[in-house]
Formats: C-alpha cells, sequence, structure tokens
C-alpha cells in the first residue's frame, strides 16, 4: 500500500536522522587509519554527504509547511 505524504515525509525524515547518526560514528574513527589522505578525503565526502541530507530535510520542511498552509 503507497504511502500518504505525512507518512512519506516522516519516513524519510526518519531515515535521514539515522544516516546521520551513522555518519556522526565514522569521524571519530579516522584518526585511527594514520592516514592524512585517507582521512582528509573522507572528511571531505562526509560534509558532502551531511550537505545532501541537509537539502533533503530542508526540501521535505518545505514540503510540509506547505501542505501545512493548505490546511488554513
Amino acid at each position: 500500500m503507497p504511502l500518504d505524504r505525512p507518512a512519506a515525509i516522516a519516513q524519510i525524515r526518519e531515515a535521514a536522522k539515522n544516516i546521520v547518526l551513522q555518519l556522526m560514528k565514522i569521524h571519530p574513527a579516522l584518526p585511527a587509519l594514520n592516514d592524512a589522505e585517507t582521512q582528509g578525503e573522507c572528511i571531505k565526502s562526509l560534509h558532502e554527504m551531511t550537505v545532501h541530507l541537509e537539502i533533503i530535510k530542508k526540501k521535505i520542511g518545505k514540503l510540509e509547511r506547505s501542505d501545512d498552509s493548505t490546511l488554513l
């Protein structure tokens, strides 16, 4: 059965939150790699992924707010 919009928004928001929590576990482990190049690339990639997740969350929030305004 397909999700309605509020359920889809909630599911996406929860998935994004879980992804961020997992990404936060990577950063503290990087120094143990003892490889500056790998550490730098990983930090850069983590930042890019975080930016993309923020874009998703922002779009979802905007969509949710537009749904709320139609209720007025």
